[in-house]
């Protein structure tokens, strides 16, 4: 798959990013807080001095919601791409769950139940190896139900 060359923005938010998390982004924001600190006696830790550091923070702060955000976005949809090859490439698997991210919360916890039934059916199943479906689900459960009615039980 061909690069494509990224944008401005794309490329300073990825280097910030990377820089922000880093120790030596942690050690200069801890050495500003020490020198903040330690100056508070020079300036009689007038309002100047405390709104100096509150400003400095609250400025900081705003910009790195929306760069942490982006970066997350980013992450979020590389993890989505990769878990949607491993289900198109798993004979066993649904690939009706692909892209299922753009569900709604109601229709994702129709999902979790019927995951939530399968591992409940699956639960006494001898053989850990044997690959079960949601589609499979319940026409196991089905016919454990029968063997059951069958045997009395």
């Amino acid at each position: 798959m061909e690069k494509k060359k990224d944008s401005f923005f794309e490329t300073m938010s990825t280097k910030i990013t990377c820089w922000t998390g880093s120790s030596s982004a942690f050690g200069i924001a801890l050495a500003v807080i020490i020198i903040w600190g330690v100056t508070g006696p020079i300036f009689k830790y007038s309002d100047t001095w405390q709104l100096v550091i509150n400003t400095g923070t609250t400025i900081i702060t705003f910009l790195m919601v929306f760069l942490i955000q982006k970066s997350q976005n980013k992450d979020g949809k590389a993890i989505q791409l990769k878990l949607n090859e491993l289900i198109a490439a798993s004979r066993h698997a649904s690939n009706r769950m692909v892209d299922i991210e753009d569900l709604t919360e109601s229709e994702l916890d129709v999902l979790h139940k019927y995951y939530q039934k399968l591992s409940d059916v699956t639960q006494d199943d001898d053989d850990i190896h044997h690959s079960h479906s949601i589609d499979s689900a319940k026409e196991l459960e089905e016919r454990k139900k029968d063997l059951r009615k069958e045997e009395g039980i």
